[in-house]
């Protein structure tokens, strides 16, 4: 039987719950704003917004406060809105699934066309607010990352291939390159290679969580790796892609984008990630632990990166991003100035 036709048919059932045609002032109105908020996936907003501060912070060139402001709310709005389609249009399987059973769309607390609108409203809104705050550039990233994350991951991705989390791992790893654009209005190698860490970051995380979860995703028809591969191929592919990962994460210090201290830190990191996926690849079919202890600490792998990077960051030497900033200056623009180190202190928080 078709489970998104089964699971539709309770999700509208519930729908009277809420009004269909209002979010915004039914959200008020019922005391749901708990419910809409939880539609924005806050802890994956959480680390959209702070990977996307790093690559903010870390341009050559620093935008006036109130822009900055104005960047940093319209990415955490792209993101929200990301994740209120994501569960708009995976309400079916979330229904089926245990671990998101309790979304506020499967329980009946948010209608699905509520949610539809107030996903569209935050994503335009987010892309319109960085291009009158910023540049096109940035606007443009975030619309196509918004793009590919609802649309080809998952609407297609998501529920037609195991490399679903590989290829869509590309739109959760362009937030530093989106804060880049905002500051510079250009793309650089320094957050290419910040999205590199992020791209090669995702695969073991999700693949881990995935593994203790290989059931339920296999009940709601998604093709996870661990599903149609099993669990020994996924080991091996969560052990190719940290050895990977490990590799790329000290390419900021190799570059000269961060210093010495950064380096080490990701060196300690990247062995400590690389002997977790060891130990995961030699564990047993009913160890849960072994793939439990690499998702929590692939959460502060990457939050230990990205702040060591902002931390003990060197100054950008691109020239084609030197001699573009240049240019605009001598346009008349305004007059830019590089940015100190300073760190961040974002808690990190289970996506």
């Amino acid at each position: 039987m078709n489970v998104k036709t089964v699971t539709d048919q309770v999700c509208d059932s519930k729908a009277g719950f809420a009004s269909p045609v209002h979010p915004v002032q039914s959200m008020i109105a019922y005391g749901r704003l708990p419910e809409f908020v939880a539609l924005t996936k806050p802890r994956v907003m959480m680390l959209a917004v702070f990977t996307a501060l790093v690559g903010l912070i870390d341009a050559p060139l620093r935008l006036e406060p109130v822009a900055a402001f104005v960047a940093v709310l319209a990415i955490a709005a792209g993101a929200a809105g990301a994740g209120v389609l994501n569960m708009w249009y995976d309400a079916d399987i979330d229904a089926i699934m245990s671990r998101t059973a309790m979304r506020p769309i499967p329980r009946g607390k948010v209608s699905r066309s509520e949610a539809l609108v107030f996903g569209l409203a935050l994503a335009v809104a987010a892309v319109a607010g960085l291009a009158l705050a910023t540049n096109i550039t940035a606007a443009a990233l975030l619309a196509g990352a918004l793009l590919f994350y609802v649309v080809v991951y998952t609407a297609f991705l998501k529920r037609s291939t195991r490399q679903n989390i590989v290829i869509g791992g590309a739109a959760g790893a362009l937030p530093p390159v989106i804060g880049w654009a905002a500051a510079t209005g250009d793309i650089g190698l320094q957050p290419l290679v910040l999205f590199l860490i992020i791209f090669l970051w995702t695969p073991p995380h999700f693949w881990a969580l995935a593994l203790n979860r290989r059931d339920e995703y296999a009940r709601a028809g998604v093709p996870m790796l661990p599903v149609v591969a099993g669990r020994a191929a996924t080991t091996r592919q969560i052990l190719v892609y940290s050895v990977l990962l490990a590799a790329a994460s000290v390419l900021p210090w190799a570059f000269g984008f961060a210093g010495p201290r950064y380096g080490a830190t990701a060196a300690i990191c990247g062995v400590l990630l690389l002997w977790l996926a060891l130990q995961l690849s030699r564990s047993g079919e009913a160890d849960r632990r072994a793939a439990h202890r690499l998702f929590v600490f692939s959460i502060f792998y990457l939050f230990v990166l990205f702040a060591a990077v902002s931390i003990d960051r060197s100054t950008p030497s691109s020239p084609s991003i030197r001699s573009s900033h240049d240019a605009r200056i001598d346009a008349g623009s305004g007059i830019a100035t590089q940015i100190t180190p300073s760190s961040i202190g974002v808690r990190a928080r289970e996506v």
